[in-house]
């Protein structure tokens, strides 16, 4: 009778709905992995929630979900594309590729401390490299310009502040990326950029090139803007550029 009543119990659970298995708990999201307070800057779609410069006549444009840009603007005032929101402290992310250099362009070499490197009769010491330019404006101001470009130094800099003699020497070498972690021209470069008052931190690519660097009279609010350069006609530092995966979580 034993083995009789194994066997029929055995029998049974063959028989039982699939419903009635354990779950999958693999294909369960992890609670780690929901992130709160992102919100999104770019659709992929259009660039609703951005200004675009009033006659700029489709040179800022959406193609294959970027944000692609020509540098060749024609509005007549200001080129750069600005959110129509503003914001405070905020963890700034975006992916950026420079897409082809723009010409030739004669490069300094930044020292550490911000400033240029000279030869022995005091002139600056430049080289002339391939180039493009471009950046991203905080808090509504070109001062505070996270420079995207091909300089030795690397982007990731604020050059407003680095070349702004009225600086404290700390404010100005504090700006000066302490590495180039930018990836070659075509690839796709990721910056998260933390703004707490007036103290900016910088990542590129992993790496921590700004870490806590002071920008003095910074705005306490502003827009936020992916910055044009070129004056609106092909120029050795257009600003040749795209632009994805834009979010941004407010502190």
């Amino acid at each position: 009778m034993r083995y009789l009543a194994v066997f029929l119990l055995l029998c049974f659970g063959c028989d039982r709905p699939d419903h009635a298995s354990a779950p999958d708990v693999a294909s369960s999201p992890e609670p780690s992995a929901v992130d709160t307070g992102w919100v999104s800057l770019f659709n992929g779609q259009d660039l609703t929630g951005w200004r675009v410069p009033e006659g700029d006549g489709g040179h800022w444009r959406v193609v294959d979900g970027v944000i692609d840009y020509d540098a060749l603007s024609e509005a007549e005032g200001d080129k750069n594309l600005w959110t129509e929101r503003e914001f405070g402290d905020f963890v700034l992310q975006i992916d950026w590729r420079i897409k082809e250099p723009s010409g030739l362009y004669d490069m300094p070499i930044v020292l550490p401390d911000g400033s240029l490197e000279r030869d022995e009769h005091g002139e600056v010491i430049t080289e002339s490299r391939p180039n493009a330019d471009s950046g991203i404006y905080l808090r509504g101001t070109s001062k505070a310009q996270v420079n995207i470009w091909m300089w030795p130094i690397g982007s990731g800099e604020v050059y407003g502040y680095r070349t702004d003699e009225s600086m404290p020497p700390e404010v100005r070498a504090g700006v000066t990326p302490r590495v180039n972690a930018d990836r070659p021209v075509g690839e796709w470069n990721t910056f998260e950029i933390t703004m707490i008052g007036e103290r900016l931190t910088v990542v590129l690519n992993g790496q921590t090139v700004i870490e806590d660097a002071r920008l003095p009279g910074i705005p306490e609010r502003g827009p936020i803007a992916l910055q044009h350069h070129g004056h609106g006609k092909p120029h050795p530092a257009s600003s040749l550029v795209q632009f994805r995966n834009i979010r941004i979580k407010e502190l």
